[in-house]
């Protein structure tokens, strides 16, 4: 688009009542917009942005003047004299030659057009752009339509001459077909109509004092009627009409169109997210596949195809994007009814889609619908534990736990040998710590030696709440060795830990040798592994612990005498 530049004004012209520019700009934003609705579906982002754009101009706009009056030049739009908006070629890019050549010469545009006119407008110019010459122009779709705030005038085909006043339409009659706009210039006659309300068009008013008019009640059933039907949604009809024709004719080419169509419908719906008729739909073909006589193993498989095509990464992915920028109000039964009918191998898609998602209403949805698929296959849940991508594989991980899936145990032993990520496996720890089968504590054992300090001491945490009996010598073997008196001290005390609960009164004699037992020259251990020495002591809590506990009461190290003040207050408690 070419900056629009003023025409010159003469001393006798009046100044414009506000700043050109500001039309100027709304046309501008009014063409961008006219280009993202022919681009793009009404779902889309952009689209969305361009017309609330094109909205908060016209109402920028409305702060001036209650209306603009725009005359239509081959390639310009002029107010007041002024050129507002230019476009260098004659094409349909080109509002004003889109305008122009089907004989309009003025538009009058009216406060409140972007909230009741604005849309179809936008309609009718991507009708006429794609329009062949058999469709009808844009003058005879304009006279078909009703405006509240858009009005028009135009070059008539029957003559006159450029000084005939405005006359309305004849009796209402559809304008005709006009000549290109050269002819009609060369012809040098040019007739002005009006489009306000043309002679002989019927209006509500013409009735409102007539003897028999209808009463506010029926004008108000008939209003809402008229609503009701305008609202209906007419797809659901349609493809309860194919899938009775598909019960009923057994012929294998009528059923296989029939096939073909659901399944274009199924992501036709999906793309404008139709989620209700989708999941009508998908029901809907169940259905029928279970009711319907003859049917062939092809035609079985299409139609279990179909909510196959749902569970695709791609269109489901699509589909929860579409949904994550759009509010769900309660009740969300059409889309709890759609995710009902998703495959396992949707589950991949909804854990990976889950933790990055803000909409805490679809969060709860996918939720139930991931716990269902996890139930219900197991399988997939576990092949999900040791896929390449950490986001997925920490959501199965994190399911299987909280299902305590122990078939899961397998697969957690795989991850905890092989990954290198540190999270990766101690997510796999708290999960079988979580199942808790003897096939879970088995392969937690070995995690006591693991090189990550957490997963370590949440392996040896889990064994110790267990009382997994058979890992005693690992964490036993940890406590006498040199790399434990040299970590901190909550691995320290989760291994004293889980030692006096897998040793019982048998371990009463080594931590007795750590507490107050002295070493060559008379040295003792160091205090942060006595005192934890002593809370495993108060742990145990049978008679040889609590002698144990006495006789180190009196300890000169105050890490040493708190720790066993604690332990024999719990003992007392």
């Amino acid at each position: 688009m070419t900056s629009p530049t003023a025409a010159t004004q003469t001393p006798e012209q009046e100044p414009p009542p506000f700043a050109a520019a500001i039309v100027t700009d709304v046309l501008k934003t009014f063409s961008k917009a006219v280009r993202a609705h022919q681009l793009y579906l009404p779902n889309n982002p952009m689209h969305a942005r361009s017309m609330e754009a094109a909205r908060a101009a016209f109402q920028g706009l409305w702060q001036q003047t209650d209306e603009i009056v725009l005359q239509v030049a081959e390639t310009q739009f002029l107010w007041e004299e002024l050129v507002v908006y230019e476009e260098a070629e004659k094409s349909t890019e080109n509002l004003a030659w889109v305008f122009f050549k089907d004989g309009l010469r003025e538009l009058k545009i009216c406060k409140g057009f972007e909230m009741t006119d604005m849309d179809a407008i936008m309609d009718i110019i991507q009708r006429v752009r794609t329009a062949t010459a058999d469709d009808d122009d844009l003058l005879t779709i304009l006279w078909e339509q009703e405006f509240s705030t858009f009005e028009y005038k135009y070059v008539g085909a029957g003559g006159g001459t450029g000084d005939t006043p405005y006359d309305p339409m004849e009796a209402g009659a559809a304008p005709e077909r006009l000549p290109p706009p050269g002819e009609v210039e060369r012809g040098g006659s040019e007739q002005l109509v009006s489009s306000a309300k043309p002679a002989g068009v019927v209006s509500m008013e013409d009735f409102d004092s007539t003897l028999y008019f209808l009463d506010e009640r029926e004008i108000e059933y008939i209003h809402n009627e008229i609503a009701k039907d305008y609202s209906t949604d007419l797809r659901p009809l349609v493809i309860a009409s194919l899938l009775d024709t598909f019960e009923t004719q057994v012929d294998v080419g009528v059923r296989e169109e029939i096939a073909r169509i659901l399944d274009g419908m199924l992501i036709n719906l999906l793309s404008t997210n139709q989620v209700r008729t989708v999941a009508y739909l998908l029901r809907e073909v169940a259905l029928t596949a279970q009711r319907a006589r003859e049917l062939t193993e092809v035609q079985v498989q299409r139609f279990k195809d179909l909510p196959e095509r749902l569970s695709e990464g791609a269109v489901l992915g699509q589909l929860l994007e579409t949904l994550e920028e759009t509010p769900l109000s309660p009740p969300q039964s059409d889309i709890s009814e759609l995710f009902l009918q998703l495959r396992p191998t949707a589950l991949e898609t909804v854990f990976a889609f889950t933790p990055r998602s803000h909409n805490r209403e679809l969060c709860e949805l996918l939720e139930n619908a991931a716990d269902r698929l996890a139930a219900s296959h197991t399988s997939e849940l576990v092949r999900l534990i040791n896929v390449a991508d950490p986001v997925v594989a920490q959501e199965a991980i994190q399911r299987a736990a909280a299902m305590k899936t122990a078939a899961a145990v397998p697969a957690l032993g795989q991850v905890i040998n092989n990954s290198a990520d540190p999270s990766m496996r101690l997510a796999a720890v708290l999960a079988l710590a979580d199942i808790g089968s003897p096939g879970a504590l088995q392969v937690l054992e070995k995690c006591v030696e693991d090189t990550e300090r957490d997963v370590r001491v949440a392996s040896v945490r889990a064994l110790g709440a267990r009382s997994y009996r058979p890992a005693l010598p690992r964490v036993e073997k940890a406590l006498k060795g040199k790399p434990l008196r040299e970590t901190n001290l909550t691995e320290k005390m989760a291994f004293f830990e889980a030692f006096g609960a897998l040793a019982g009164d048998g371990g009463v004699e080594f931590l007795d040798s750590v507490l107050n037992g002295k070493g060559t020259f008379g040295k003792r251990e160091e205090p942060e592994f006595r005192a934890c020495a002593a809370m495993a002591l108060g742990r145990i809590n049978t008679r040889r612990a609590r002698e144990s506990l006495e006789k180190a009461a009196g300890d000169k190290d105050a890490v040493v005498k708190n720790a066993v003040t604690r332990a024999t207050r719990g003992v007392a408690a």
